[in-house]
């Protein structure tokens, strides 16, 4: 679960990590009072879940809070590489004097969390991992970040001197952040040293494990989650909306992948991946078809499931069920002796073209 720049900043000034003093706004004439109360001068930042907003257009510098009202207005509504902006960050401009960049994440590959750390904030940190990876210093973390470990993390990356046993404490109070929200990644970019010499988060991204939601009610932004996604969320279904025109039901992640692979092979797409896990009820599946149906642009949905061997009721019951909802049933032949069973419903009556998967 990605958090807006705002979610982030709050967390951050939760845990004690020095940020830029701001307010989130959805109405442009709002910008002035939220301007002369931070000082007048002011960054507007429009509030997407995605990179590249500077370069967008979407990070405005506003000289005054009459500018700031024109600089909101311009920036709500845009549309940033498909994320239209419905919120800004009206926040105080800061003084810079050195941007660096540090992060930590899970690192999957090898089982254990990571730190990076650069003094060369600022930028795609992609791209300096891809042309000076020396300027990137990673340091895996397996027993938490104390200030030892903080310290580590700031020679490897060759902070200066000046900064760094500042730095140094606001890494540990970001691990205290990383650690206590249930986040997956806290990436400060960029790090800002002030005008007055002080360490200071001038933007971060911030993404919470989404096995841990239930924690973080408050995070979740209804706004933009899909509503099928959050109606299977609801039914405690494991659904992902996808582009294609073929409903896909199973139970289990690998056998419902396997089966996002057939459909393709056969020449349409799948329009969904859905696990309904294992033993799942007559009432599962009519949950799991109902959210499929949702779709407007599913024009079929296929069925693989898998059984134990001599359990034909499993399948007259999913036959019968689908038959009520007025499906066409064409059914593969079971093969008990390996329990596996694979139904493909096309929609039935109206106009709608119809294509049957045969395997």
């Amino acid at each position: 679960m990605d958090l807006y720049e705002y979610q982030a900043k709050d967390l951050l000034a939760a845990h004690g990590v020095p940020v830029v003093a701001g307010s989130v706004i959805n109405d442009p004439t709002k910008a002035a009072a939220v301007a002369a109360q931070l000082g007048g001068r002011v960054v507007v930042k429009a509030q997407v879940k995605t990179g590249g907003r500077g370069k967008a257009g979407g990070v405005k510098l506003a000289a005054d809070p009459a500018d700031a009202v024109s600089k909101a207005a311009q920036i709500l509504g845009m549309d940033i590489k498909g994320h239209t902006v419905h919120k800004v960050l009206v926040a105080a401009a800061c003084q810079v004097v050195e941007e660096y960049y540090v992060s930590f994440l899970l690192d999957r590959s090898n089982r254990t969390f990571l730190a990076m750390a650069s003094i060369q904030g600022g930028m795609d940190i992609e791209e300096v991992a891809a042309t000076k990876p020396e300027a990137l210093a990673r340091i895996p973390v397996s027993a938490g970040v104390d200030l030892g470990k903080a310290r580590e993390i700031v020679a490897a990356a060759r902070f200066p001197a000046e900064v760094a046993e500042e730095v140094a404490e606001v890494l540990v109070k970001l691990w205290e952040c990383f650690v206590a929200e249930d986040a997956t990644l806290l990436e400060i970019n960029p790090l800002g040293r002030d005008g007055d010499g002080h360490i200071v988060a001038l933007d971060s991204k911030i993404t919470l494990d989404d096995n841990a939601a239930y924690r973080h009610p408050a995070q979740e932004d209804s706004a933009v989650v899909d509503p099928l996604e959050a109606k299977a969320k609801a039914l405690d279904l494991n659904y992902v909306k996808l582009d294609g025109q073929v409903g896909v039901i199973g139970n289990g992640a690998g056998l419902v992948m396997s089966t996002l692979d057939v459909v393709a092979y056969a020449g349409v797409k799948p329009a969904n991946f859905l696990d309904i896990g294992g033993g799942a009820s007559a009432e599962v599946m009519a949950n799991g078809l109902s959210v499929i149906l949702g779709d407007p642009d599913v024009r079929a949905a296929f069925s693989s499931t898998f059984s134990a061997a001599g359990s034909p009721p499993v399948t007259r019951s999913r036959t019968e069920l689908f038959r009520r909802w007025r499906f066409s049933v064409r059914r593969r032949p079971n093969r008990w002796s390996y329990g596996w069973t694979g139904t493909t419903w096309c929609r039935a009556g109206g106009s709608s073209r119809r294509r049957t998967i045969r395997w």
